[in-house]
């Protein structure tokens, strides 16, 4: 899928930064706004609705998680937060309000492009399918899940996922009974390798399975040193 003259909205206060992301996308045929400020964030992102917004986590008046946390209820698209801290609490809690996924400072052009445009593939097919309705609903004892919806039905109850919970929990399921290694889900959700320090994949389990509450075992397993299971 072509992701050329998509939206994008940088909320950065570094303005040399800024800058360069801006015109290191625009020079590939992105089309980038820039803000500076967190306080007017939350109302440029509702507004504009923007394929994709790159949120910086430390901002002026207000944070990128208050931001992503504020925004997320009316904004349909994707948040790339930016982040310069290694602690991985950071990431939980972006996750959380409904980041889809985190890029580390100092930033290498050619990784955030590639976020990018693994971010806006996956948005630009989530809503269709050409599969029949039964791949796209996958039925497991009380755990429910429509692809084509992208809803999860756990006990008659719809789950509140956020989109990387949605797509980890998919991808295991379409592969229930077989081991998936950490490998494989970068490859498939985030169309990068694994660099083997990454804990996107460790805290999304954790997400899902807080979600799942007491009977999380009976569906995820982490397989110590080879990946995660589904339990069919």
């Amino acid at each position: 899928m072509d992701t050329i003259n998509s939206n994008i909205l940088i909320v950065e206060d570094d303005v040399d930064l800024a800058l360069l992301m801006a015109e290191y996308l625009s020079a590939r045929e992105f089309n980038v706004s820039v803000e500076h400020s967190g306080l007017p964030a939350v109302e440029r992102i509702v507004s504009e609705q923007p394929d994709l917004v790159v949120l910086d986590l430390m901002l002026p008046g207000k944070d990128g998680v208050a931001i992503c946390r504020e925004a997320r209820p009316n904004y349909q698209g994707r948040i790339l937060m930016l982040t310069a801290s290694e602690d991985s609490i950071d990431q939980i809690v972006g996750l959380e309000v409904g980041a889809d996924d985190f890029v580390q400072k100092p930033i290498e052009p050619r990784v955030l492009l590639a976020r990018i445009r693994a971010l806006l593939r996956r948005a630009s097919i989530a809503p269709e399918s050409t599969e029949t309705p039964s791949k796209n609903l996958l039925k497991f004892r009380e755990l429910n899940i429509n692809k084509a919806s992208r809803n999860v039905e756990f006990q008659q109850q719809l789950l509140d996922l956020t989109t990387p919970e949605f797509d980890m929990l998919a991808l295991l399921a379409e592969n229930a009974g077989e081991i998936v290694s950490r490998e494989q889900v970068f490859r498939a959700l985030k169309n990068i390798e694994y660099d083997g320090l990454n804990r996107f994949a460790d805290i999304t389990i954790s997400q899902i399975r807080k979600k799942l509450g007491d009977n999380a075992d009976d569906y995820l397993k982490t397989i110590r040193g080879k990946g995660y299971l589904f339990m069919p």
